[in-house]
């Protein structure tokens, strides 16, 4: 019940209709009709049809990476296998069937959304706003351009949200509950309750005997699993690296002076320049800023067009750069103009540029002498990444070729060294105080892939830096140890065992006493071995309720029994079991808390709503006749495990 009464509705229907999150969909696309970001499907195939419209594998592929990356924003590290795992694909699915099934029955019932409407919705969107708060073209063309989404698609997921809309929006929000049904549940949450708590420690009944060899020796066969040690693998490996092919990567003076003949560009003498600027729709306009710009503050006269200063604000720029990013025309007023003036409007495919110069930097040419060192050092790291390439592309070829493991390393001067039998997630059980050398870590994954039968092969250390040459050496079965070697960890464990069945057996003595009408504190002293005092405890629904899993099993435990009545309750960790008595309820009084009651309502209200506009829907997709295609999203789903991401 107060899992139900805190539960706020997740539904598309209730959170997208009532709220109109145009943001969401220029990010996500969903509802667009275009495929991109990659198809894993060709052709016409369907995941659904809905009435006569179809979903294909194309656009649900590409509604699936937009899904995906809007959640990388919350976890970076989620993968496509990960996001199909956890209930990304079918979550999607639903929503996207439900939006088309919604706006399908909307639109034959009659419903429709204008143009003005849609107008209305895309100039209140902020992200397509500028500074003061108006529309801006420029803004939602770059917002569209940066999701991937056309203008005519956006327009048909407005299009198509407010048919939803006045659609389910009357059922979802008309759903209200009666007044006294609310008081009950929050006189509920207000109740009471007060009990009495005992612990049996396992420690403090102990295991009432010293098991004997026999019984340890039973134990342990009957838990082999608790005591059986992971597959261990042997690996021999041969390290290599950029130290190997040093020798042979430092920089001639005929590649010196070549590297700089042939990049004279970049060590010519060159100006750079920051800049500001203004783009107006219109030469007019961008006259009248000019003229007023240039009698007073270029940043003034911005603001007051509605530019904040980060929109002007160009920083340190290249002609090069200016001109791959505008046009050459605005490179060339820009890179003509004096320092601290400002040119007159020049047009680009955005419009009508203005620009101030702020400040010039020139850099001066720098001859060969100036530079030989940092381009010695360039060419001797693009040689050195050149002969590591080549030597492992040797020590892979000479494998394939038959050559073992033993003559590979050695025929290129490499030292073999072997790991101690070692677990996939890199430990030693067998010698614990072994420490791993640091290369090897990296080295376990594909260790513990090799087939016995396989070839050595080159795996990455340090990608680009240090790589080995890795051959498995030995397995070792998963199993358990000997006894002996484990006899007094077992011995232990069987202790503690004995210890926890005792101090359950004592508890549900205790409890089933206290049941029969012996006072808790008479049933505790009654027990026959010294224990712990018993404690009175006091709680009511509501602090439960916000305290969620933080509240003692023990505190929570007496909004489960009937008063009067015992249970017993394990203690965390195998430490012996509670014993919980109910003794007294106080029903709760909301004469003094109307706002509980009214939020108590709310939250039942919009649970209600939820379910009713859920249950719309359903009742809406029978009657549009929704068809999924079972076997084209069973291969789909196939793909994206296997592959963990969508295909590009």
């Amino acid at each position: 019940m107060i899992s139900f009464l805190r539960k706020i509705s997740s539904s598309w229907v209730v959170l997208g209709l009532l709220g109109l999150i145009m943001v969401a969909f220029v990010i996500t696309g969903v509802g667009t009709r275009s495929g991109g970001l990659g198809e894993l499907g060709q052709g016409p195939e369907r995941v659904a049809t809905i009435g006569g419209e179809a979903v294909t594998v194309p656009e649900f592929n590409a509604q699936l990476q937009r899904a995906l990356n809007q959640q990388r924003e919350q976890q970076p590290d989620i993968d496509m296998a990960r996001f199909v795992r956890e209930g990304g694909f079918d979550g999607l699915l639903n929503e996207i069937i439900n939006v088309k099934t919604l706006t399908d029955y909307g639109v034959k019932q009659g419903l429709a959304a204008s143009k003005r409407m849609v107008d209305g919705i895309i100039a209140g969107v902020p992200g397509f706003q500028n500074a003061a708060g108006q529309f801006d073209e420029n803004q939602f063309q770059r917002a569209l351009a940066n999701a991937k989404v056309t203008e005519p698609q956006l327009r048909d997921d407005i299009r198509s949200q407010l048919v939803q809309r006045q659609l389910v929006l009357p059922i979802a929000i008309s759903t209200r509950i009666p007044l006294a049904m609310a008081r009950q549940y929050s006189a509920l949450l207000l109740e009471s309750r007060t009990g009495t708590v005992g612990v049996v420690p396992a420690q403090a009944v102990g295991p009432g005997r010293d098991p004997g060899d026999a019984e340890i020796a039973a134990f342990f066969q009957r838990q082999q699993a608790r005591y059986t040690i992971p597959e261990r693998r042997v690996l021999r490996y041969a390290v290599f690296g950029l130290d190997n092919v040093a020798a042979a990567a430092k920089a001639t003076d005929a590649e010196i002076a070549s590297f700089y003949n042939s990049h004279t560009a970049d060590y010519a003498a060159r100006e750079s320049r920051t800049l500001s600027q203004v783009i107006l729709p219109s030469e007019q306009a961008a006259r009248d800023f000019a003229a007023k710009a240039s009698g007073g503050s270029f940043v003034q006269a911005a603001q007051q067009a509605g530019f904040a200063a980060s929109d002007i604000a160009l920083g340190t720029q290249t002609k090069d750069a200016v001109e791959t990013r505008w046009s050459a025309a605005v490179a060339n007023a820009a890179f003509a103009a004096a320092p601290g003036s400002i040119t007159a409007p020049i047009r680009s495919p955005l419009g009508w540029h203005v620009i101030k110069v702020d400040a010039v930097k020139t850099t001066p040419a720098r001859p060969l002498a100036a530079v030989r060192g940092e381009i010695a050092t360039q060419i001797g790291q693009q040689k050195a990444q050149d002969a590591l390439s080549d030597l492992s592309t040797k020590l892979e070829d000479a494998i394939a070729n038959g050559a073992s493991f033993e003559e590979v390393t050695r025929n290129n001067g490499l030292q073999i060294s072997e790991t101690p039998p070692v677990t996939a997630t890199g430990t030693t059980p067998d010698a614990p105080a072994v420490q791993l050398a640091p290369e090897v870590r990296p080295l376990l994954k594909q260790g513990f892939e090799m087939g016995a039968e396989d070839d050595p092969i080159v795996q990455p250390i340090v990608p680009n830096q240090r790589y080995a040459l890795v051959a498995l050496g030995r397995i070792v079965p998963a199993a358990p140890p000997p006894l002996a070697r484990i006899k007094d960890q077992v011995k232990a464990d069987l202790v503690r065992m004995l210890s926890f069945e005792r101090a359950r057996a004592l508890a549900q003595q205790i409890s089933d006493k206290v049941n029969s009408g012996i006072a808790m504190r008479d049933a505790f002293a009654q027990a026959g071995v010294p224990l712990p005092a018993v404690q009175p405890v006091t709680a009511r629904r509501l602090d439960i309720a916000q305290q969620g899993r933080e509240v003692p099993p023990a505190l929570r435990m007496i909004f489960n029994l009937t008063k009067g009545k015992a249970q017993i309750l394990p203690a965390p960790n195998g430490a012996g079991f509670f014993v919980v008595r109910l003794d007294d309820i106080v029903p709760g009084n909301v004469d003094g808390a109307p706002g509980l009651v009214e939020a108590t309502r709310g939250q039942f209200n919009q649970v209600v709503g939820d379910e009713y506009a859920e249950q719309f829907s359903h009742a809406v997709e029978r009657e549009v006749k929704v068809k999924r295609n079972q076997e084209s999203i069973a291969r789909m789903k196939q793909r994206l495990l296997a592959n963990g991401e969508a295909a590009e």
